[in-house]
């Protein structure tokens, strides 16, 4: 069995990983373009997904920072927590640095029989010789002629990513911040660094010292030496409204994109590997063809699910947004009073681990 697949990102080798070690040939696809990985932007990975990692990928305990705690604010109620999430004996969610998931990747691969590399064009491609072809590449021909209806949103807003230098302190405790602005995550990745996310709504202020303001502005407890290079893209959502065509199916990013309030994109593609890689391994363990059943098997198990998470983000999104443009605290208010139950707090807790599972 061979699969190709487009795109050198790290939905794509991530899911590469995942396959060979089915031992199953897997032959990336690269558009020959070096392939930049911002230095500064962060990933959050949930305790059931950090788990699974793991076991069924590759192990990134010593490239991974654990939070216990996530406190969730809002500037109609300064200095006051609206919800926390908190497990004291354990992780509750991980911060890794993009670019070094991607060397770890990219380093076992190179290594493994399984795994080819290859800079092509669709010239030279034989689909016929893949049991599957996988695309996570936004850019190639495959993406433009069978990938391009979508349910999209734009959100109006630039998203600036960054990471502050500042003196050492416990740090294991995120916080997210919903101003007046856009919500503002403070995302530990070590005892002396923070990653920082600021979705900014109807901005077309490109201006770093006016951001680096802001960051300072909200900081309620770090004493910051240094903030790094400011980045900033354009915030969009969307879900594909048809997953595959034949036995050609999308992936990743892709697939479903979601606002990054809630640090939970690239987890919704940890949970599509899962499922994607248990229903090749049923395939192979019945003797079963892996052929386009297998994408019509993928779409119909997490279809309604990603689409119902997806509009879950923007839920929340929409809920703060509309407290912003009416400046009220009322909605912030029933927030914290919905909280304090812990039966809610705990099902609130679970879909962002482990997503939705029905």
């Amino acid at each position: 069995m061979r699969v190709c697949i487009f795109g050198s990102g790290l939905s794509a080798l991530t899911l590469a990983k995942a396959l060979v070690n089915q031992k199953i040939f897997v032959e990336v696809i690269s558009s020959g373009s070096n392939h930049k990985i911002d230095q500064f932007r962060t990933i959050g990975i949930s305790k059931s997904n950090y788990e699974y990692f793991n076991r069924n990928i590759i192990n990134i305990k010593k490239i991974i920072w654990k939070l216990k705690k996530i406190e969730v604010y809002s500037d109609n109620l300064k200095n006051q927590t609206i919800l926390n999430f908190e497990n004291s004996n354990d992780q509750l969610f991980s911060i890794i640095k993009n670019y070094k998931l991607y060397q770890i990747l990219n380093k076992s691969l190179l290594k493994n029989k399984y795994y080819k590399i290859i800079k092509s064009n669709k010239k030279t491609i034989k689909f016929e010789e893949y049991s599957l072809i996988i695309n996570t590449d936004f850019l190639n021909f495959l993406n433009k002629k069978f990938f391009n209806k979508k349910i999209q949103k734009s959100y109006n807003s630039l998203a600036y990513t960054t990471e502050i230098n500042h003196e050492k302190i416990l740090n294991d405790v995120a916080i997210q911040i919903f101003t007046k602005k856009g919500p503002l995550a403070f995302l530990p990745i070590s005892n002396y660094k923070t990653s920082i996310v600021y979705s900014i709504h109807n901005t077309k202020n490109k201006n770093q010292e006016n951001i680096k303001k802001l960051i300072q502005e909200y900081n309620l407890k770090y004493k910051i030496k240094r903030i790094e290079k400011i980045n900033c893209f354009d915030l969009k959502s969307f879900s594909l409204r048809s997953y595959y065509h034949k036995n050609i199916l999308a992936f990743g990013d892709l697939l479903h994109r979601i606002h990054p309030l809630a640090g939970q994109g690239f987890n919704m593609t940890i949970r599509d590997i899962g499922i994607l890689i248990n229903i090749i391994r049923e395939k192979i363990d019945l003797g079963l063809p892996v052929d386009n059943s297998v994408n019509f098997e993928f779409e119909k198990k997490l279809k309604h699910r990603n689409y119902i998470f997806s509009n879950g983000i923007d839920l929340i999104h929409d809920f703060f947004n509309l407290e912003r443009k009416f400046n009220s605290n009322i909605l912030s208010k029933s927030v914290k009073l919905i909280g304090k139950n812990t039966s809610i707090n705990k099902i609130f807790t679970q879909i962002a681990d482990k997503g939705i599972n029905f």
